[in-house]
């Protein structure tokens, strides 16, 4: 029975986009991401949330939703949670991670300027249909060091983000630790540890392809929402 569990449970994990309850952000994990959107680099990590139904998989669109003006691109590496835990220590964090994701955690800019002005929350911003597209599953030994991998994006085969996750401001282990702190991690959750410099706009008609280098990469056309 425990062979029978441990293959339901592999199955299971890697298809975490039907069945995790939530997908935890990061923002402003790398300097200079920060610099070029001009926000200050921030002395702990900022959170926010995306629904798990803005998931989308390769074979689907990017939808612009109706009334936003600027989409953005953010390529990120994002960190799959197989072990239930709270107030997770920094030493014991990796025991948590099942496995990693490529993602897209995709910005109504113009949304998302408006509610800072405001000081609202980014919800709309970062929660539409489609706003994280997302990779197949990666095991776990597919990725040696995940503080040490090229994420590239490209826009129309143009390379607009090419950066290292050796330049994220927060490691994966203290922020698995901060984000347990306040909320219980759980089984399928996803944590997308911030992008690179590079972020910009694409439009209908634009297609999307990123990588993690030799190990993943997928591809996103980009289309108007349509009812």
């Amino acid at each position: 029975w425990q062979k029978v569990y441990l293959m339901t449970y592999q199955r299971n994990i890697a298809k975490f986009w039907e069945w995790g309850r939530k997908i935890v952000c990061v923002g402003r994990n790398y300097v200079d991401h920060c610099a070029e959107l001009k926000n200050p680099v921030p002395k702990s990590p900022l959170i926010f949330l995306k629904p798990t139904s803005s998931y989308v998989r390769e074979g689907s669109a990017v939808k612009i939703p109706t009334g936003c003006s600027t989409l953005h691109h953010e390529v990120e590496l994002g960190i799959v949670i197989s072990k239930k835990g709270g107030d997770i220590q920094t030493d014991k964090a990796m025991d948590h991670v099942g496995g990693y994701v490529l993602a897209l955690d995709m910005t109504a800019r113009d949304w998302q300027d408006v509610a800072k002005s405001q000081g609202k929350p980014w919800s709309m911003a970062k929660g539409f249909d489609t706003a994280c597209p997302v990779s197949d599953f990666i095991e776990k030994d597919k990725i040696s060091d995940p503080h040490n991998i090229k994420l590239w994006l490209k826009v129309n085969n143009e390379m607009k983000q090419n950066g290292s996750t050796k330049d994220m401001i927060f490691n994966i282990p203290y922020l698995i630790h901060y984000v347990s702190t306040v909320m219980h991690l759980e089984e399928g959750d996803v944590i997308l540890t911030g992008t690179p410099e590079g972020v910009g706009p694409v439009k209908s008609g634009d297609v999307m392809e990123c990588g993690i280098e030799s190990v993943i990469s997928m591809k996103f056309p980009v289309q108007m929402k349509h009812y």
